[in-house]
């Protein structure tokens, strides 16, 4: 198995669908001639042509109504969206369209939405979001956030080969910074099952995305002081693993849950929630959050870091909820 990057494995799982099934296209802005914004697509025109990699217009509720008309007849689109932020431009299609055509017409809607998210490099308030929470609320759709190489190329392998419609968020600070062994032979990550990132038993830390290498840094700090936290990675937040959270946190008996979005309305509120729902009986201590500040994010370093939820703030949420 070859070491690659996070990049790469999304490329690589977009490319090797792109071989396997004709049906598979992509489109979006310069994603063609300039290869994409991050370049996961450099290569593509040359080797599928211009009728599979196709460059649009700026205008995101146009592509992806196109995106879900050729879903309809049969093709299997990926749009990429420059960044996860301008998903606000397609929202009605994708929420009242593509979320509701099989319930509506008994109709297959497989399309993935490729939406670069994430903030820790500067990028300021239109840049730099993590749009998870507005689509986890829409009953249809499905949504991903891979922390991995490996997951990301089998989170986005399922997702092409689902016949529902696939939010697909890639956090763009991790694509060249996160790098592991992944098979260049065929694999799936199942939609819909989270993983324990690390084994423990004094607290679990729930979180996705980026958070889980921050949390992992945490758990390994912990460690050295003796507490051992078990770390569990969502991967997917619609459909929701519970199992596996809640298995973790009647075996620890404390739970934090992380991510970087906003904390008001963030998806961390609805695990919390289960997690005080129906293992409350096994919490040795409150259930806490650690999330972004209610903020638009800032392009200044200093303010963003003070912004995000950093690997400090985590370490004291967790010793904190250790010592209640």
């Amino acid at each position: 198995m070859a070491v690659i990057t996070y990049l790469d494995a999304i490329s690589q799982g977009l490319r090797d669908e792109m071989r396997r099934d004709e049906n598979v296209i992509v489109l979006g802005e310069d994603i063609a001639v300039f290869g994409g914004a991050f370049k996961v697509t450099r290569g593509f025109l040359e080797e599928f042509g211009a009728d599979r990699v196709i460059d649009t217009p700026i205008s995101e509720s146009g592509f992806t109504g196109a995106a879900c008309g050729a879903a309809v007849e049969g093709l299997r689109p990926v749009v990429e969206f420059q960044f996860a932020d301008f998903i606000a431009c397609a929202f009605d299609q994708i929420v009242n369209y593509a979320a509701k055509n099989y319930y509506r017409w008994g109709i297959p809607m497989p399309v993935v939405f490729r939406g670069p998210s994430g903030g820790g490099f500067r990028g300021g308030p239109y840049h730099s979001q993590n749009p998870e929470a507005w689509f986890t609320h829409v009953p249809g759709l499905k949504v991903v956030q891979p922390a991995t190489p490996y997951d990301a190329k089998g989170l986005l392998v399922a997702a092409i080969r689902d016949n529902n419609p696939v939010i697909y968020l890639e956090h763009k600070h991790l694509y060249r910074r996160i790098k592991e062994e992944v098979p260049e032979d065929d694999y799936v990550v199942p939609i819909g099952v989270a993983e324990v990132k690390r084994e423990g038993s004094d607290l679990t830390i729930v979180t996705y995305g980026a958070m889980v290498h921050e949390s992992l840094a945490v758990a390994e700090r912990l460690s050295r002081e003796g507490a051992e936290c078990e770390v569990v990675d969502l991967r997917s937040l619609s459909p929701l693993d519970r199992d596996a959270f809640l298995t973790s946190v009647r075996k620890t008996g404390r739970a934090l849950v992380v991510h970087e979005a906003h904390l008001t309305g963030g998806f961390g509120g609805e695990v919390a929630a289960i997690i005080a729902e129906q293992a409350f009986d096994a919490l040795d201590a409150p259930v806490t959050r650690v999330a972004a500040l209610d903020v638009p994010s800032p392009f200044a370093a200093q303010l963003e870091d003070a912004m995000l939820p950093t690997e400090e703030k985590i370490y004291t949420a967790a010793r904190d909820v250790l010592e209640y």
